[in-house]
């Protein structure tokens, strides 16, 4: 059975005020809810005796500082020192926590119309990062933003923010502030490009509407696909073990010197919270989707009309092709870009080492010289280009290689096949 895909947006109040009655019933219910819950935990154990005093008379205070605590820290094999507290403090006023609503303002704290996630300031200029389904709802082309949405920083300041726009194939949204409203604290970007298996990682978001809640993992993998809110993948994501629940969207993936490497997006769960198994929209691949929602409000990505799956050295030998590892092109949408180009798709299935192929298509092993290893190759090579760019691809057809090349066109949100 195929494991569930939980998406990080949650339901979340409207407003959260700050001080009053409806914060206060807020906090109740979430302390009834916990003691429901989980076991009861006494201090230091119930039977033992007040604190302070025994059989000798009051405890002695000490008249001396008391030393700072310690705090966890860990070198990694380049002597790399990661220390989440540090982390932690030089970060978490630039995390903020997001609630979108839909329809009317009056939509309570479990309303369908309202959800939450985390973001992060991006700079001084009042701009803020966060997934696209966090502050949108709907699907495909009639995915819609929220009528209003409220951010709220570390300080409990809450102030309305305006949508500038939001990237489905991605899984990015961009929100901006008055920066006259808040004191912002920007939270630097690394290269995504650049992390590496085994490496720390800080997350930082409101996991059940925990706000600013901080937890560690290690990178897992890199270079994984994974859903976006498109018929597309989302290439190049960051898979961690640090706990990423429903809440954790947008909030930053963070390295050991506290620069974001990506953003928390999904889960894979078989129990609907955090299994071990979290991803992350690399932060390259924000930094590029903000690029263009900053200049128009969306963000457009080039497309192909291809579906493939991986040729490796033992099915290469089986199907007694010269090259050992490609793209195998399985289906080609009709009148797409590939096919207006004369790119051909299978015609035969096989069965070979327990998985099934559909083979007789050409077979993609470079674009524009760029080796093509791995079929995820092809899908990052032709994301990180232009609807209108032209491209040269490579293909192994009837034992031989020629260049076919091909113009771009606008990747839809839907994905058909001919």
């Amino acid at each position: 059975m195929p494991v569930p895909v939980f998406w990080m947006a949650m339901p979340s109040p409207s407003i959260k005020p700050r001080t009053g009655p409806g914060r206060r019933a807020l906090l109740i219910a979430a302390l009834v809810l916990s003691t429901a819950l989980l076991p009861v935990a006494a201090g230091c154990g119930s039977d033992s005796e007040p604190a302070g005093i025994s059989e000798q008379g009051p405890a002695e205070t000490s008249t001396e500082s008391d030393p700072a605590p310690e705090t966890a820290t860990t070198v990694d094999s380049d002597g790399q020192v990661f220390n989440p507290s540090e982390i932690y403090s030089d970060t978490v006023d630039g995390v903020i926590s997001v609630s979108s609503i839909f329809g009317s303002e009056a939509a309570g704290p479990f309303d369908p119309r309202a959800a939450g996630g985390s973001g992060f300031v991006l700079n001084d200029r009042g701009e803020i990062v966060t997934n696209a389904h966090v502050i949108t709802n709907g699907e495909g082309e009639n995915r819609t933003a929220a009528d209003r949405v409220f951010v709220e920083f570390k300080d409990g300041n809450i102030v309305s923010a305006e949508i500038v726009g939001f990237d489905p194939f991605s899984d990015v949204g961009l929100l901006k502030v008055d920066p006259g409203e808040v004191d912002l604290k920007p939270v630097e970007l690394f290269d995504s490009d650049k992390v590496v298996v085994g490496q720390p990682v800080a997350v930082i978001g409101s996991p059940f509407g925990e706000d600013q809640s901080l937890s560690t993992g290690v990178v897992s993998q890199t270079g994984r696909s994974v859903r976006s809110l498109t018929d597309f993948q989302i290439e190049g994501a960051i898979q961690t073990d640090a706990s990423i629940n429903p809440g954790n969207s947008g909030g930053p993936m963070l390295d050991a010197d506290g620069r974001v490497i990506g953003i928390s997006q999904q889960i894979q769960s078989g129990s609907g919270a955090s299994d071990g198994v979290g991803f992350g929209v690399p932060v390259n691949t924000i930094k590029s989707s903000v690029d263009q929602l900053r200049e128009s409000g969306e963000a457009r990505y080039a497309y192909i009309g291809v579906s493939t799956q991986p040729l490796y050295p033992q099915l290469a030998e089986r199907l007694g092709l010269d090259a050992e590892r490609g793209a195998i092109i399985a289906e080609v949408v009709e009148d797409g870009p590939a096919e207006q180009a004369g790119i051909r798709g299978g015609d035969e299935e096989i069965t070979f080492q327990g998985g099934r192929y559909t083979t007789g298509g050409d077979i993609v092993v470079s674009v524009d010289g760029e080796p093509v290893e791995r079929s995820e190759d092809l899908g990052r090579i032709i994301g990180s280009l232009r609807p209108g760019d032209t491209v040269k691809l490579e293909v192994v057809r009837e034992g031989g290689r020629r260049e076919i090349e091909i113009e771009l066109q606008d990747r839809p949100t839907a994905l058909s096949t001919g």
